[in-house]
């Protein structure tokens, strides 16, 4: 039996959306809890919170979508709907078709500034949140490494190829690691395509909305950040990224010193919350989330 079942949403512009439902135990096994809800990131999707889904499932309800042209959700017609706009109101519309009124979001990067936005969407609806190696400023460096990957329709011949690909723009984030750990990140960001080759698993139409982007020019986050307040908060930093700042991460403790923050060694862009010290702080949340 899966450890979750594969379930579906529709947009309010007819996408079919899928989300994985981890259950979570028995509601006679104890006192109901918050659910999570975890965003992934830009060119990710639901399987990347694989290994801390079965972990948060032990105790609650998790919830880990695909946005729209990702994974098993359906491409948009329209590349312009690859908005974080968008995938805030399409989430708006799960959490109504799940009943869902409160609850914990855990967000990487793209996800992080999602759940920034449902911060000013949705303030009362939000009971604790995670942010993952993202914050209000966005480093220029980060971004166009960013930009200059997602949208690449590269396609591989088998796991290995796949895998030393990753490895090969993302080594930087994960120094030091083996062959498996670069494929297990290669089987949670690429299919099997129909041809028989090994491709990314979202659609390349992401990166248009992306391309008059200015990475030196970007609208002011902090009122976003600052929504958070008055609740858990845990912000998860690679203590390698060139994505989020140290200086960015010590200036959203001075807006918001009630959260926790917590710097992950020999990582870059992004954690993938997995780490022993991540888990542990994200089970520290849930626990004052409650």
């Amino acid at each position: 039996m899966s450890d979750y079942e594969d379930r579906f949403w529709t947009s309010r512009d007819g996408v079919k959306l899928h989300f994985r439902d981890y259950a979570g135990p028995d509601s006679a096994e104890g006192p109901s809890r918050l659910p999570v809800v975890c965003l992934p990131g830009l060119t990710r999707n639901a399987r990347d919170f694989e290994l801390l889904a079965l972990h948060m499932a032990r105790s609650r309800r998790v919830l880990c979508p695909d946005m729209r042209g990702r994974g098993d959700s359906e491409y948009a017609k329209d590349s312009a709907s690859y908005n974080p706009v968008q995938y805030g109101e399409d989430l708006l519309v799960l959490l109504e078709q799940e009943g869902i009124d409160r609850f914990v979001a855990v967000g990487t990067s793209l996800g992080g500034m999602m759940t920034m936005g449902l911060a000013l969407m949705i303030p009362g609806r939000i009971a604790g949140a995670v942010l993952n190696d993202i914050g209000p400023v966005l480093e220029p460096e980060g971004l166009r490494r960013i930009l200059d990957y997602v949208g690449q329709g590269r396609n591989f011949p088998t796991w290995v190829h796949a895998a030393r690909a990753i490895e090969g723009t993302q080594g930087d984030a994960h120094p030091g690691q083996a062959l498996d750990f670069w494929i297990g990140r290669a089987k949670r960001l690429m299919a099997l395509g129909s041809n028989g080759r090994i491709v990314f698993d979202y659609d390349m139409k992401i990166a248009e909305p992306l391309a008059d982007l200015d990475v030196d020019s970007q609208a002011d986050l902090w009122p976003a950040w600052e929504a958070l307040a008055g609740r858990p908060l845990l912000v998860v930093r690679g203590a390698l990224s060139d994505l989020f700042s140290a200086q960015t991460l010590e200036e959203m403790l001075v807006r918001v010193p009630e959260a926790e923050a917590v710097t992950l060694a020999d990582v870059g862009h992004a954690p993938t919350l997995d780490e022993p010290e991540a888990v542990a702080a994200i089970d520290r949340l849930l626990a004052r989330a409650d």
